[in-house]
């Protein structure tokens, strides 16, 4: 058995978090990867919203394990609000949800570092979401954090002063007012929380169960164009959100990994600063903003929004082996007459399809336009019953990238979705 990947193909808000919930049945086991409460899954059923920061988009279907890898960084007191949020809706959780003890925490601290760093940079902000995972990661790559195994440490509190202090002499160096006491005090009630879940040795479960013969998704976080090596840096988040990072977020050997699942939007969209090539700043953008609902699940902030660019999708798929695409939101693009999609960039006047080092204002584009279908693709209960515009659509985008669509969301609903 191999362990099959899921993650998203842009800027992140691909749709991730339904298309597991579609795919979980198929699954014993979803386990995230990577990120931490910068995450925000959305699936909606039932009439029902619910969105997901930190726990598996697994979690509402039944007899299925969902696994906190070791790859993602944990706020105990967003991880207890998450909890008491599902219990209140009638979930038992306390025997679906594991932990790895080797994932790492993130200090009331590391939020006070976060938000001194970003306010610091004015203008040159890169657009944080401001719940410490950057300095989390920090911490992790330098050695110094706590992680999940060591709550049950009986020099625990001793740890957690040591690594605070540390935060607090940095933070002499910026110019920042704060006051981390009631959410210190939450923290701790977090971990308290945190201490009735089962911590595992991540690597050997997943390891154990594929030679069980049980079926695992890896569940990724934000996309591809964040990734922290190969995303549009210094734009992006502080974990490797492409498919390689769920052999280091869960402790798999790359010869274990299986279908690699890519999620992306009709167009495009980005949250917060950073270069964003086929941005819109017409009514076609605020058009789908508007039908898209594109606000951020986790921030609330106003996405912004493109046509689709073909140059950053060849590159996602190619960095991530993708082996089935599945396509989202195409139903934000019913109403419209004309539908681009760029297929090429101009840099200092050579045409390339290669996704460059640096993205920037000094980039032109090629766009290929579309008819749009002008229907309502709601209605459709079959993907080959698709207007022949829609799947005219589809084809250009495989043939360009050379790996097939297998699946497509026509609305929010874990019920609005078509299967090829």
């Amino acid at each position: 058995m191999k362990v099959d990947v899921l993650l998203g193909l842009q800027w992140g808000d691909e749709g991730k978090g339904k298309i597991v919930d579609v795919l979980t049945p198929k699954y014993d086991i979803i386990a995230r990867f990577q990120g931490g409460p910068n995450a925000g899954h959305t699936l909606k059923f039932s009439g029902k919203t619910f969105v997901l920061h930190l726990i598996p988009s697994g979690i509402f279907r039944e007899n299925t394990i969902n696994i906190i890898g070791n790859g993602v960084v944990l706020d105990p007191v967003i991880f207890k609000s998450e909890i008491l949020g599902l219990s209140e809706a009638g979930m038992n959780l306390y025997d679906k949800i594991l932990i790895a003890n080797k994932t790492h925490l993130i200090l009331p601290t590391h939020r006070i570092l976060d938000a001194a760093s970003e306010a610091a940079k004015g203008l040159s902000k890169i657009g944080s979401t401001l719940k410490g995972i950057g300095p989390a990661y920090m911490d992790k790559t330098g050695r110094n954090g706590l992680r999940v195994g060591d709550i049950l440490s009986k020099n625990f509190p001793e740890k957690y002063k040591i690594l605070k202090e540390k935060h607090l002499k940095l933070l002499e160096n910026f110019d920042y007012k704060y006051d981390i006491s009631e959410y210190e005090t939450k923290w701790f009630e977090g971990i308290e929380e945190l201490k009735k879940f089962e911590f595992i040795d991540c690597e050997h479960y997943i390891n154990d169960a594929l030679n069980q013969g049980k079926k695992i998704l890896a569940e990724g976080a934000q996309g591809t164009l964040l990734d922290i090596d190969f995303g549009s840096y210094p734009f992006v988040t502080s974990s490797n959100t492409v498919s390689s990072g769920a052999c280091t977020g869960l402790g798999i050997a790359p010869g274990k990994i299986g279908e690699v699942f890519g999620i992306f939007k009709a167009y495009c969209t980005r949250v917060g600063s950073g270069p964003f090539p086929t941005e819109l700043f017409d009514s076609c953008g605020e058009k789908m903003q508007k039908i898209g609902n594109e606000f951020g699940a986790t921030t609330g902030r106003t996405r912004r929004c493109g046509w689709l660019d073909l140059v950053a999708l060849k590159y996602s798929v190619q960095i991530n082996g993708v082996t089935q695409l599945i396509m989202s939101k195409a139903d934000v693009l019913d109403s419209f007459e004309t539908i681009k999609i760029a297929t090429n960039y101009i840099i200092n006047g050579n045409k390339t399809d290669k996704y460059p080092y640096e993205i920037d204002s000094e980039i032109e584009l090629v766009y290929k336009n579309f008819e749009g279908w002008q229907t309502n693709l709601s209605v459709f209960d079959s993907y080959e019953k698709l207007p022949e515009k829609v799947l005219d659509f589809i084809s250009f985008i495989e043939k360009e990238v050379g790996v097939p669509v297998k699946i497509l969301s026509t609305g929010p609903d874990r019920n609005q979705i078509l299967l090829r």
